[in-house]
């Protein structure tokens, strides 16, 4: 069961857009998956709870009278959502469940210091490589000074730059009512899909 995280300490980078999204492409082809949130909040729960009914389903945890939370009977795809400030103790925990592991960042000074210090900690915590690490470059403007600084950190990483995410209004409309990109006429989010096609190649490949 693939095990998708999407995860960096620093908040506002756009890790809950990201994991909705790539819930709903999930279940868009066809897997029983499974949108979760580390934090015990469980704020996923509240955009889920936003999705209509008739689209392809996406679950969340299944909590027990222990508090004990675990995927759903059936599932075949996993993708956890994880809080602001993930190190240490907790970030093990969920290291020891991905299989690939995706940072989203913005183009600004302060998310390309912040990512620097957490890609190399994950680097430290994968268990022999095993795990798989993927950049995403998260409402980005190409041919601006920021995207420069972006590409130019990105080249004193060993980590693949996955995909860039471009700015736009469509991911808030979309996820105010429980949506994604998968979930309305192709034409709307034409741009979009497209940006996403290296993101779920990269997702597919072993």
């Amino acid at each position: 069961m693939p095990v998708i995280v999407v995860a960096n300490p620093k908040g506002g980078v756009g890790k809950s857009t990201l994991s909705t999204n790539l819930a709903g492409w999930f279940a868009a082809a066809g897997h029983p998956v499974m949108l979760g949130d580390v934090d015990r909040q469980q704020s996923t729960r509240t955009w889920l709870s936003l999705r209509p009914p008739n689209l392809p389903a996406i679950q969340g945890w299944d909590v027990d009278q222990d508090d004990v939370v675990r995927p759903p009977k059936g599932t075949t795809h996993v993708v956890l959502d994880t809080p602001a400030g993930l190190h240490g103790k907790r970030l093990d925990a969920v290291m020891k469940l991905a299989d690939k592991v995706l940072v989203p960042l913005q183009p600004s000074l302060f998310d390309i210091h912040a990512t620097h210090a957490f890609v190399r900690e994950l680097q430290a915590h994968r268990r022999g490589g095993k795990v798989k690490i993927g950049l995403i470059g998260n409402r980005t403007r190409e041919g601006t000074i920021s995207a420069d600084q972006l590409h130019k950190f990105l080249e004193t990483l060993d980590v693949p730059l996955v995909a860039f995410l471009r700015d736009t209004q469509n991911y808030v409309h979309l996820a105010a009512r429980g949506l994604t990109l998968w979930d309305v006429a192709p034409g709307r989010v034409q741009r979009d899909v497209e940006q996403w096609v290296s993101l779920t190649d990269w997702i597919e490949t072993e």
